[in-house]
């Protein structure tokens, strides 16, 4: 089952993982009433659909006043989204997120996920973030740094450290990740996950980590154990055989 941005960053802020100031919207003007919520001189307006590769597809758009956020907000709601990793389906776009703007210094990548070759969850991360993880691994393997999680030891904090220096942060950026990937290790096996990536895990101008852009996949064969995510399904983002099918 998967998940909107704005549902994944707040289980994200729920597992003590910072994400910028957003509020969703479902009409133009509450994405006005978000604007001025959030404050600040400028925001980001991003199309709700599964699927990435929105910005491409003309659904975040940056803004710079109350007018442009209605305005974008107004072109995106009700409308359909098709994007290269939407498999030719257009998909509903019925809520946008609406953000505070950040000033991004550069774009990192970290997801995990269960390795099924090792049956291990597993912690892949990269400095050349914001691009697919396949093109990077063909370009330019050497990026692509991998932790594998010991399902008895479980996650450790040197092992988040190391990681860290090895994408080439400095100490404080260190720290800060090694919170980001203990939050999600815990929240992946919690809430029995089967994928989450953060593309991108920005640095920002000002030197701090901040997750941009969240995605979240969970087992659906562990949904009992977990109404409160069955709870925030879409199932008008969904392939409706796939729907039927999930009922028999």
């Amino acid at each position: 089952m998967n998940f909107h941005e704005y549902q994944a960053k707040q289980l994200f802020a729920d597992y003590g993982i910072a994400v910028p100031a957003g509020r969703v919207a479902r009409s133009p003007e509450e994405a006005v009433d978000a604007a001025k919520a959030i404050g600040g001189a400028a925001w980001m307006v991003k199309a709700q659909i599964h699927a990435g590769g929105r910005g491409k597809a003309g659904g975040v758009k940056y803004s710079k006043s109350f007018d442009e956020v209605r305005e974008y907000a107004k072109g995106m709601l009700g409308t359909k989204m098709e994007t290269y990793q939407s498999a030719g389906v257009a998909l509903p776009v019925d809520s946008v997120l609406v953000t505070q703007a950040t000033d991004i210094a550069q774009e990192l990548y970290l997801s995990v996920m269960v390795d099924r070759s090792t049956q291990s969850i597993t912690f892949i991360a990269s400095a050349d973030g914001g691009v697919e993880i396949e093109k990077t691994a063909v370009d330019n393997p050497d990026a692509i740094k991998t932790l594998v999680v010991n399902y008895v030891q479980g996650l450790q904090p040197y092992q988040t450290r190391d990681m860290g220096f090895a994408l080439g942060l400095n100490a404080k950026q260190v720290g800060q990740l090694s919170k980001i990937m203990l939050g999600l290790y815990k929240l992946f096996n919690e809430k029995d996950l089967a994928l989450v990536e953060l593309n991108p895990l920005a640095i920002l101008t000002d030197g701090n980590l901040a997750v941009l852009d969240g995605k979240i996949n969970s087992d659906d064969n562990a949904n009992f154990r977990h109404p409160e995510l069955v709870e925030m399904r879409d199932i008008k983002q969904e392939d409706e055989t796939e729907v039927l099918a999930s009922k028999y």
